[in-house]
């Protein structure tokens, strides 16, 4: 790989973003390049410590400005203290979810909502500048079939976003396909409801693609 990139997984519930990830990172590893995996929220000591907020309790412990606010604080230590420097290093790094997550479930899960979705756009600015994925994998599965294999997950505690309503989950669904329409260039639509080993050819298909 030609220089370190900054490669995001996204999507719902149960679509299968870590098992992807430690294939894409294994694969790459295998190529000679070095990698960092991380996710969100979380990825320094500071944003796991606030993750335990965002992901425990009832699916009715924060309001939208507040989960915002909580996302972009530990998304900031997150940049700072995890992806900043492994990119310096020649690293690439591999994110479970990262803004457009924030984008998604805040902004469209609830019901799209224009001025939260401005609050959220100039709360990131404001953390990161203009610092954008090189490239952003949807993985992309009804979210029925995603959220049952999701609860399934044995010792799994965090649950606090399976937990809202269907309608939010069929929100959060679109949010993430619009958001892949609007800017092909970034965003790759992966059918998450196929073998996983296709999946991972899928991948490593479009980022060949990309690096062209």
């Amino acid at each position: 790989m030609q220089q370190p990139l900054f490669i995001t997984f996204e999507g719902g519930e149960g679509a299968g973003k870590s098992t992807q990830i430690a294939l894409l990172a294994d694969y790459l590893q295998k190529n000679g390049t070095g990698v960092v995996c991380t996710r969100e929220p979380g990825g320094s000591v500071g944003a796991e410590e606030i993750r335990n907020l965002l992901v425990r309790g009832s699916n009715t412990r924060w309001d939208r400005l507040t989960e915002l606010l909580l996302f972009s604080a530990a998304r900031r230590d997150h940049l700072v203290k995890t992806i900043w420097p492994a990119l310096n290093a020649g690293k690439t790094v591999l994110s479970d979810r990262f803004h457009d997550s924030t984008v998604a479930y805040q902004c469209f899960g609830y019901g799209f909502d224009e001025t939260v979705y401005q609050q959220a756009q100039n709360l990131y600015h404001l953390i990161a500048g203009d610092f954008v994925p090189n490239l952003t994998f949807i993985l992309d599965i009804d979210p029925r079939i995603g959220l049952k294999r999701s609860m399934k997950r044995q010792g799994n505690d965090e649950q606090r976003f399976e937990n809202m309503d269907f309608t939010f989950h069929q929100n959060l669904r679109a949010g993430f396909l619009k958001l892949a329409a609007e800017n092909p260039h970034r965003y790759v639509v992966i059918n998450a409801d196929q073998p996983v080993e296709k999946m991972h050819q899928d991948i490593v298909s479009a980022l060949r693609d990309h690096l062209k």
